[in-house]
């Protein structure tokens, strides 16, 4: 995006036509103010996808890491590509030690899976978890999921060494990002907010937050507040 040609959003804002039934005077204010923001919000989304794109070559992957499939076989990382040139794993905090996995995890899985036959036409992507593809397969139909591929992590390696373990044995979640160029699988990005990264008073959280539970809240005048999260049943 090249900001040289941009039309300044304070103008965007002050021109815009929609204006909404019996609103005042003050809220039309306002609401341009924040459609100026809003305007500028989009456009650093947008900057920083750019530089995100720009990263340089990440680490080259070298562990053995070893996944079963839904259909009962073992397969590699390279495997999990299939035919795409990049590969989103996103790491399930579900191990073997959960009765049932977590809520947030979980919250986050279902918008995506309705968008997964639609992810598969750019990118492979792929759920992994530390509990037995017996026990995932379950909860994938009792979740009436059926676009999410799911993997069971045999040995905990990649799930150590990508962040979806911590050294304390601790479950996070953790979205990573693969490429495979001429037969080279390197790493490129990984979600790194963590709680060292989070601001005063907040859950760490993406920027922008992949689920859309929060993007929704965020528009309402409740908010998403700061004591509320989803549940697995109500």
């Amino acid at each position: 995006m090249d900001a040289t040609n941009l039309i300044p959003a304070a103008r965007l804002a002050h021109e815009n036509p929609v204006r909404v039934k019996n609103e005042s005077a003050e809220y039309r204010a306002a609401r341009t103010a924040l459609l100026q923001s809003e305007i500028e919000l989009r456009r650093k989304i947008e900057e920083v996808a750019a530089q995100r794109r720009l990263l340089p070559a990440g680490g080259e992957v070298e562990g053995d890491y070893r996944f079963q499939a839904e259909d009962g076989r073992e397969l590699g990382l390279a495997d999990l590509f299939g035919d795409k040139q990049t590969l989103i794993v996103y790491s399930y905090m579900f191990g073997p030690h959960r009765e049932r996995p977590c809520p947030m995890c979980t919250n986050l899985l279902g918008p995506l899976d309705a968008v997964a036959k639609d992810l598969d036409q750019k990118v492979a992507l792929a759920v992994v978890a530390r509990s037995s593809i017996e026990k995932l397969i379950g909860w994938k139909r009792e979740r009436g999921w059926h676009g999410l591929r799911l993997y069971t992590d045999l040995n905990d390696d990649y799930s150590r060494d990508y962040h979806g373990v911590l050294p304390t044995g601790d479950e996070i979640p953790s979205i990573n990002v693969f490429t495979k160029r001429d037969g080279t699988i390197r790493h490129f990005w990984t979600g790194e907010m963590s709680g060292q990264t989070a601001d005063p008073g907040q859950d760490p959280r993406g920027a922008p937050d992949p689920s859309p539970l929060w993007t929704f809240l965020d528009m309402t005048p409740e908010g998403r507040g700061k004591d509320w999260y989803p549940s697995l049943n109500y």
